[in-house]
């Protein structure tokens, strides 16, 4: 396992949407895509990251926001590099982000079944705050809403 500390988080740009549009496929089953991806670039009320360790994309993680409220869009890593920190970096960098730019709260959706993202968020402060119905597709499924107020 590679220490945490040859993790680098940068602003997500053009070159780096062709590999996570393949880390979407990796790792949802509803993926957004390449030209999803790269108009976040252009939306001035979205911040995306990227991680890097030792110059390989490994993950990615965005927001929008608006006013004094962050909602967090996806977090996704690599499945090659799960259970390193990479998830957990990402999620304290937009908190980061909400925190300078003077958020009060981010929100989120998981997968009711997604057990080890549900853990992650509540490692990180974030609380349960009601269900949105057959939210997902492929296969249907509720979303746990979860909100951390900074």
């Amino acid at each position: 396992m590679k220490p945490i500390c040859e993790l680098s988080i940068v602003c997500m740009k053009a070159v780096h949407i062709e590999t996570l549009a393949e880390i979407e496929k990796l790792c949802f089953s509803n993926p957004w895509s390449f030209q999803s991806l790269a108009e976040e670039l252009s939306n001035p009320l979205a911040a995306f990251f990227v991680a890097e360790l030792e110059g390989e994309i490994v993950g990615y993680a965005g927001m929008n926001y608006i006013l004094d409220e962050g909602y967090i869009a996806n977090i996704a890593v690599h499945p090659n590099f799960r259970c390193k920190g990479i998830a957990f970096a990402l999620l304290l960098w937009l908190e980061t982000f909400a925190d300078e730019n003077k958020l009060e709260l981010l929100t989120l959706e998981v997968r009711r079944s997604n057990h080890g993202a549900i853990r992650l968020y509540k490692k990180a402060g974030f609380d349960e705050k009601g269900v949105r119905r057959n939210f997902y597709t492929n296969p249907p499924e509720d979303g746990l809403i979860m909100t951390k107020y900074l």
